[in-house]
């Protein structure tokens, strides 16, 4: 399986990006929120971190192998568990990504049904079978913040979402985790590592009151 890809971008199209590798292009598939991200970029260097699909009817033999991309691991991540709720496959799953990860997980996590049933092909129904399946884990992916402009992340996005799997590692709740990461993020402050933001939570759970 192709897991990550680099390349020349030499295209950005309303559902797809061309790539150019040496001689050899390739067309990889992208939701909207990752198009907009790349719209700016033609003519650079990037990195997608990829799935791999299969798209066709088997039964004729006209199986194509696909490539869908994405700009962190995170987002490959939340997009596998969107494709385990029934009904959702790879195209409208595709499809529905117009938001930020981390409003749709928040969305999910906090039962917006209504929220979810306006993503391009997810219905009210498709919404509720989403919050079923899926909000027990989206406490990780709720840290997502929207980037602040094209190709840059939020403060420490990274950092904090490693911050979060260690403070839980550490045995504390997701809700407690998920407190005290966006604890770290109210102050705006670019944590270089975990090391340095683990200080930090231990400074503000000890800070005088």
């Amino acid at each position: 399986m192709i897991k990550k890809i680099s390349g020349l971008l030499e295209k950005v199209d309303s559902t797809a990006i061309e790539l150019a590798i040496g001689p050899v292009v390739h067309e990889v598939l992208v939701p909207e929120l990752v198009r907009r991200e790349l719209q700016h970029k033609v003519g650079q260097t990037v990195t997608l971190h990829t799935l791999e699909f299969l798209e066709g009817n088997p039964t004729r033999g006209n199986l194509v192998p696909r490539l869908v991309g994405f700009l962190s691991q995170v987002e490959r991540e939340f997009f596998d568990l969107i494709l385990e709720v029934d009904g959702v496959g790879v195209r409208k799953a595709l499809r529905a990504m117009v938001r930020a990860v981390g409003e749709i997980a928040t969305a999910i996590e906090e039962q917006d049904a209504t929220l979810l049933a306006t993503l391009p092909g997810i219905g009210a129904a498709t919404a509720e079978r989403m919050i079923a399946k899926l909000r027990r884990r989206m406490p990780k992916f709720a840290l997502l913040v929207a980037r602040e402009s094209p190709g840059e992340a939020g403060p420490g996005a990274d950092v904090l979402l490693e911050t979060f799997e260690v403070l839980r590692s550490l045995g504390h709740s997701e809700s407690d985790a998920r407190r005290l990461v966006d604890s770290l993020r109210e102050g705006r402050k670019k944590y270089r590592d975990v090391q340095e933001s683990l200080e930090a939570i231990y400074r503000q759970m000890h800070k005088p009151r």
